[in-house]
């Protein structure tokens, strides 16, 4: 019982920090694309893509799958990049 509570409040707790890292994911992957955009069109669709994805599941709530979409799109363009 005492370890049922304590992972119920660990996720209670990490959910705003999740919620705090999908702004901050977006912000970069729009930077990249800004300053130093993949050469590859199908690479450049699917990273915006992945952001607008990113950004509607953050928006619905949906944090943890939000911030592995994003690092998703932040992982092709660092191996674009």
């Amino acid at each position: 019982m005492r370890r049922t509570l304590m992972f119920v409040a660990a996720a209670v707790f990490s959910l705003p920090v999740l919620a705090m890292h999908c702004p901050k994911d977006m912000a970069e992957i729009d930077a990249m694309l800004e300053s130093n955009p993949p050469a590859d069109t199908e690479v450049r669709e699917r990273v915006a893509e992945l952001r607008a994805e990113g950004e509607e599941l953050h928006n619905a709530g949906k944090h943890e799958e939000a911030v592995e979409v994003l690092g998703e799109a932040l992982e092709l363009l660092e191996s674009t990049g």
